[in-house]
C-alpha cells in the first residue's frame, strides 16, 4: 500500500484533524475497486443474461460480470453511429441510507467513471436536466434536496454503452482498445458543511513559490482561508499563509513563499501536504488536505523539456488502464504495481494513453516518481466544443494538484479538438504545457512512429523532438529491437526530449463467453513490453539496461592487464552515484558433464565504496580484485539506487581457454558400403558415407534422434536483393518470408556436393573427414573413447545473409529442456542483444502462441555468448559445447504469431549460428530500424569446433 498513508494518518494526528463537521465526509456506495466491490441490482438491455433483473458487482465493466457483448473499438473505425455496434443499456438500482446527522450538510453524488452516456436519479427524480456524456470522467451532482435522512434511499442510474453524441463515440468508442459499458469506477457520496471548499487549485514551484486558489461552494462573505504546509516527517515548514476573500467573488487567492523546499522530480519524488482551512467570520468551517510537490516545469523552444531548471528527458512508456479480469476496473495494489513495474524498466515517464487514469495511479506517480502524461479522451475523433469543455474541466479540476503529472495532452493522433487548447489553462493555476501527440505543438514535435532514418530527419527540424509513440511493439518485437540506436540518437541530439514507448502491457481480455481464454483481438491488443498479467518479455530488460542512469562504459571483455578500473557514466539527472550501492562478484562455472559437481561457484565478492559523481557527470570506479581474479570465468558488477532497487548488474569476461580436451581410449571403428559406425563406451554414432552427416545416434542401445547435421544454412529477407537492400517490387510485408541459399549463386536445387570422405583410428580416436565442393568445404569427425565428438567444419559464403551458420534436426516433440551457459534467460535479435547476463540458466520446454499464450523466457530462439548447452529430452541427454568461438547458439526457430505478422524463418533445429536475424517492429520493417537491425555481408572461409556428447 502507499507509504504515504501511513504518514498522513500521522500528519493528521500532528495538526488535530478528526472526524468533526469541518471536514468533508466519504460514504461508498460502491466497493473501492476490483475484488472490493458491492452488489447492486442490474438489468442489461441485450446480449448475455439480458432482459432480466440480477445483481452485478459496482465497479466493474459488465462483459466481466458476463453481461453483453464484447466489443473492440476499431472494428467500426470512423463510424459514430454504425449498424451492428454493441449498444446494450444497462440499468442500475442500489438502496442506501444516510445518516440523520446529514441533514444540516451539502451532499455530493460522485461517479469516478461510467461508460458512457449516465443518467442518475435519486428516489425517482433526476439529479441533473443532462445524462453525463464521456467515459473516463469524475462527475458529480448534488443531492441534497433528493434525500431522505436516516431513511432508505433508491438509487436509479442508467447506462448506455454507446453515445448519443457523435464526437463522444468517434473520440472514446471508435478506437483500438476494447470497449467496455458500465460503472467501472468507485461511487461516492461527499457529505460537506454548508458553506465548504468546492475545489483547490495549487501551484508550487522549485524554488518555493507557492500560490493557491481556492473555490468555495458558493459566493464569498466575510470568509478567510488559512494554509500550512507540512513535510512527510509531519512537521510545518514555514509561516501559515492567510488571504481573505472578495466579496461576491467564489475564489480567495492566497500566495506566500517557502525556503528550503526539497525539490519533486522522478528521481527525488519529496512530497508536503497543504492543510487549507476556509474560515467564516474566524470560525473554521471547512478543512482539506492536498499533497503537493515544488517543481517547476518549461518547454524551452528549440532546446528540451526543463524540470527544476535541468534538461531532461523521457524515459517512457503509454500505459493502459487494464487488468486482464477485470477490465479497465482496477484497485490501489494494482495501480502502484503499474508504477513499480515501469520504475523497475529504469523509465522515469508515462503516457495515460487514451484518456485519464484512476486517482490511485496519479497518486502512485507522486509517491514514486514519474513524469506523467495526463491525456484527454480521443482516439482518432475528437470531443465536440460543448462536451470537450466539460470533460475538460473535470479531467483538469481533479488531477490538477499532482506534482507528476507535467503534461496535459489534448487527444491523441488526430483527436485534437484545437478549440479545447485554451480550456486546459482555465481551471489550471500552473499552466503545464499541452500537448498533442503525433503533431508540432507549444514547440515540441512529437510525431509517432519514425523510421530511424526519419527520427534523424526530424531532429533536422527546430523543434524538440519527442514521440509520444515509438517502436509500436508486437509480440517479441519492437521496444527492445533497434531500441538501442534510437535511445543514442534521442539522448545525444540537443532538442531530443527523449519519447514514450506503445506500450506497457498487452492488452488481453479474459473472455467470459470463451471460457476465459484471453483474447487480444489479434494482433491489436498484444504490443506490450510485458503481458497482460505483467509477464516479462525480453524487450523488458533490454529496456531496463539501455535506460539504466548509471552506466559502466567499458568493454564487456576485459584485458589480461585490467587492473579494477570502470569508466563511469552517471545519466541521472539529479542524483549523484554516490548514493548508490556497487556490489562486484566473482564467479566459475564448470560444464555440466561434471556430475555431482557444483558447476557455479562464488570465488569472491565485496562492495566498494560509490564514486562521486555528479548529475550527467562521467568518472572511474575502482574494485579492489584479488591477485587471482583471472582464475574466475566472470565478474559480476551490481549497482542499486538509494531504495535498493537494482539499476542493472554488468558481467565482465577475459580471454581464456575453452573447450573439453579428447582422450584417449577404446574405440571401435565399422564400415559398410553406406556408413560409418564409431563405437565408444555406450555410445555409437553413426555416419553417412554418400553425405558425411551424422545420421544416428545411439546411447545405451536406445537411439536419440539427433541426426541430419552439420547442415548449413544461409538465407536472407525474401524482399531482400543481393546487396542487401530492399527489392522496391516486393509487397508491403513481404519481408517475414525468408529465403534460403547453400551455394554460391541461385541455381536451383543446388547444394554441397561430396568431393570423397575418409575415415581412420589413430592414438585411441576415429576421426572421420569429409570434403565438399559448394558452401559446406570440410567436416572432421572425432571421437574418442568417453564418446566425446569433436566436430570441426568450414564453410564459405559471399554474400549478404540474415542467418547463417550449421544446425541438426532434433524431434521438438521429444525435447523436455534445456540447460546453458551464456547469456540469458531471455533469447536476442541481432538488434536486441542488451538486457542478457552471462550465467548458467534452465527452463522447460515451451511454445508459447505470440498473443495467445505467455510464458516466458521462451524455449526456442537464439542466445547469446554460450559456452555450452545440455538438452534433456525423452530419449537422453544431448550436450553441445562451443570452442570459444563468437557464435549464437539456437534453439529451433522463434515462432510468430498465427497471423505470421513479423516473420516466417526457417527451422534450424538445434543450430550453431554466425548471423542470426533481426527482429521488426509492428510499423517498421527491419531494414528501417536502425543500423543493428541491417543484413550482414559473409565472405571468406569459417571455421568452428563444437563438442557434442550424449547421455542416458
Amino acid at each position: 500500500m502507499n507509504k504515504f498513508i501511513n504518514k498522513l494518518s500521522y500528519f493528521l494526528a500532528v495538526v488535530g484533524f478528526s472526524a468533526m463537521a469541518q471536514n468533508t465526509e466519504i460514504q461508498y456506495l460502491s466497493g473501492t475497486g476490483y475484488q472490493d466491490t458491492k452488489e447492486w441490482e442490474f438489468k442489461v438491455s441485450d446480449g448475455r443474461k439480458s432482459g432480466e433483473w440480477s445483481t452485478i458487482n459496482v465497479p466493474s465493466v459488465w462483459e466481466q460480470e458476463g453481461f453483453g457483448k464484447y466489443q473492440y473499438g476499431i472494428r467500426f473505425y470512423g463510424k459514430p453511429f454504425p449498424d451492428g455496434i454493441a449498444d446494450e443499456v444497462g440499468e442500475y438500482k442500489y438502496k442506501f441510507t444516510v445518516p440523520k446527522e446529514w441533514e444540516n450538510k451539502r451532499i455530493k453524488i460522485v461517479f469516478d467513471g461510467s461508460m458512457t452516456d449516465t443518467k442518475v436519479r435519486i428516489n425517482g427524480r433526476s439529479t441533473s436536466d443532462d445524462e453525463h456524456q464521456g467515459a473516463f470522467y469524475r462527475f458529480k451532482y448534488e443531492i441534497t434536496d433528493l434525500l431522505k435522512f436516516g431513511k432508505e434511499n433508491v438509487l436509479d442510474v442508467t447506462v448506455s454503452k454507446e453515445s448519443k453524441n457523435a464526437s463522444v463515440n468517434l473520440a472514446e468508442r471508435r478506437a483500438d482498445y476494447w470497449n467496455f459499458g458500465g460503472i467501472f469506477r468507485p461511487v461516492f457520496l461527499e457529505a460537506l458543511p454548508p458553506t465548504h471548499i468546492n475545489y483547490a487549485a495549487l501551484r508550487a514551484e522549485a524554488d518555493g513559490l507557492f500560490e493557491a486558489n481556492i473555490f468555495v461552494g458558493n459566493a464569498v462573505k466575510d470568509m478567510s482561508v488559512e494554509i500550512n504546509i507540512f513535510d512527510e516527517k509531519g512537521k510545518k515548514i514555514g509561516n501559515t499563509l492567510k488571504a481573505e476573500g472578495v466579496v461576491g467573488s467564489d475564489k480567495i487567492h492566497v500566495s506566500g513563499q517557502f525556503g528550503n523546499v526539497k525539490q519533486w522530480t522522478a528521481e527525488t519524488p519529496n512530497l508536503y501536504k497543504a492543510d487549507i482551512k476556509l474560515l467564516k467570520a474566524g470560525e473554521l468551517v471547512h478543512q482539506i488536505s492536498e499533497t503537493i510537490g515544488f517543481r517547476t516545469i518549461e518547454i524551452r523552444e528549440g532546446d528540451g523539456i526543463y524540470v527544476n531548471g535541468q534538461r531532461v528527458l523521457m524515459k517512457g512508456v503509454n500505459r493502459h488502464s487494464f487488468w486482464p479480469e477485470s477490465g479497465r476496473t482496477l484497485n490501489t495494489e494494482l495501480n502502484y504495481a503499474d508504477v513499480r513495474l515501469i520504475k523497475e524498466m529504469n523509465m522515469n515517464a508515462v503516457r495515460l494513453s487514451h484518456y485519464p487514469p484512476d486517482p490511485d495511479f496519479l497518486k502512485a506517480c507522486d509517491e514514486l516518481g514519474l513524469y506523467v502524461m495526463d491525456e484527454l479522451g480521443g482516439w482518432h475523433g475528437h470531443y465536440d466544443d460543448a462536451v470537450g469543455k466539460k470533460l475538460v474541466k473535470e479531467m483538469v479540476t481533479r488531477d490538477l494538484n499532482h506534482p507528476s503529472i507535467i503534461f496535459w495532452s489534448n487527444g491523441n493522433e488526430g483527436g485534437w479538438n484545437t478549440n479545447l487548447d485554451n480550456q486546459f489553462d482555465i481551471w489550471d493555476l500552473q499552466k503545464r504545457p499541452v500537448l498533442h501527440p503525433q503533431q508540432e505543438h507549444n514547440g515540441v514535435e512529437t510525431m509517432h512512429y519514425r523510421s530511424y532514418g526519419e527520427t534523424l530527419e526530424y531532429f533536422r527540424d527546430d523543434n524538440i523532438f519527442m514521440p509520444t509513440e515509438y517502436l509500436h511493439g508486437l509480440y517479441d518485437g519492437g521496444h527492445g529491437a533497434g531500441f538501442d540506436d534510437y535511445w543514442e540518437i534521442m539522448r545525444k541530439h540537443p532538442r531530443g526530449g527523449g519519447g514514450y514507448l506503445w506500450v506497457f502491457a498487452d492488452e488481453g481480455i479474459v473472455r467470459t463467453d470463451q471460457d476465459g481464454r484471453i483474447d487480444n483481438q489479434g494482433n491489436y491488443g498484444a504490443d506490450g513490453i510485458v503481458g497482460p498479467h505483467h509477464e516479462k518479455e525480453g524487450s523488458f530488460f533490454t529496456v531496463k539496461e539501455v535506460w539504466s542512469p548509471v552506466m559502466i562504459m567499458n568493454n564487456p571483455k576485459l584485458p589480461t592487464d585490467f587492473d579494477g578500473t570502470f569508466n563511469i557514466e552517471n545519466r541521472y539527472d539529479f542524483t549523484n552515484t554516490s548514493t548508490c550501492t556497487f556490489e562486484w562478484e566473482l564467479v566459475n562455472f564448470a560444464s555440466s558433464l561434471k556430475n555431482g559437481k557444483e558447476i557455479r561457484k562464488s570465488f569472491e565478492k565485496g562492495t566498494v565504496k560509490a564514486p562521486n559523481i555528479e548529475p550527467h557527470g562521467d568518472g572511474e570506479l575502482k574494485l579492489d580484485l584479488p591477485n587471482s581474479w583471472q582464475s574466475a570465468d566472470v565478474l559480476y558488477v551490481k549497482i542499486t539506487d538509494k531504495n535498493g532497487h537494482e539499476l542493472w548488474t554488468w558481467d565482465f569476461t577475459w580471454d581464456k581457454k575453452v573447450g573439453l580436451k579428447l582422450t584417449s581410449g577404446k574405440v571401435k571403428l565399422d564400415e559398410t558400403d553406406e556408413s560409418y559406425t564409431v563405437s565408444a563406451g555406450k555410445t555409437q554414432v553413426k555416419i553417412d558415407k554418400a553425405s558425411g552427416k551424422l545420421v544416428e545416434v545411439q546411447q545405451n542401445g536406445s537411439t536419440i534422434s539427433f541426426a541430419n547435421g552439420p547442415k548449413i544454412i544461409m538465407a536472407r529477407r525474401g524482399d531482400r536483393t543481393l546487396d542487401g537492400t530492399v527489392n522496391p517490387d516486393f509487397l508491403k510485408g513481404e519481408d517475414r518470408i525468408y529465403k534460403e541459399f547453400d551455394c554460391w549463386d541461385d541455381e536451383v536445387n543446388c547444394s554441397e556436393k561430396l568431393l570423397n570422405i575418409s575415415a581412420k583410428e589413430e592414438k585411441g580416436k576415429v576421426v572421420v573427414e569429409a570434403n565438399y565442393h559448394g558452401v559446406l568445404q570440410k567436416v572432421i569427425w572425432t571421437i574418442d573413447g568417453e564418446g566425446l565428438i569433436q566436430l570441426d567444419y568450414e564453410y564459405e559464403y559471399n554474400g549478404v545473409v540474415d542467418l547463417a551458420g550449421m544446425y541438426f534436426d532434433y524431434p521438438e516433440d521429444k525435447m523436455t529442456s534445456k540447460k546453458w551457459l551464456g547469456d540469458g534467460p531471455y533469447r536476442v535479435w541481432q538488434n536486441r542483444l542488451k538486457g542478457t547476463t552471462l550465467d548458467i540458466w534452465e527452463n522447460n520446454y515451451n511454445d508459447p502462441i505470440p498473443g495467445e499464450s505467455f510464458e516466458y523466457p521462451e524455449f526456442k530462439g537464439y542466445f547469446n555468448n554460450w559456452q555450452w548447452a545440455e538438452f534433456t529430452t525423452e530419449e537422453g541427454k544431448i550436450y553441445i559445447e562451443n570452442k570459444g568461438t563468437d557464435t549464437y547458439l539456437g534453439v529451433y526457430s522463434p515462432r510468430d504469431g498465427r497471423d505470421a505478422l513479423l516473420y516466417t524463418i526457417p527451422n534450424t533445429g538445434i543450430a550453431v549460428l554466425d548471423v542470426i536475424p533481426p527482429a521488426r517492429n509492428k510499423v517498421n520493417a527491419t531494414d528501417l530500424c536502425g543500423p543493428s537491425s541491417q543484413p550482414k555481408w559473409l565472405n571468406g572461409l569459417q571455421k568452428r569446433t563444437v563438442y557434442l556428447k550424449f547421455d542416458k
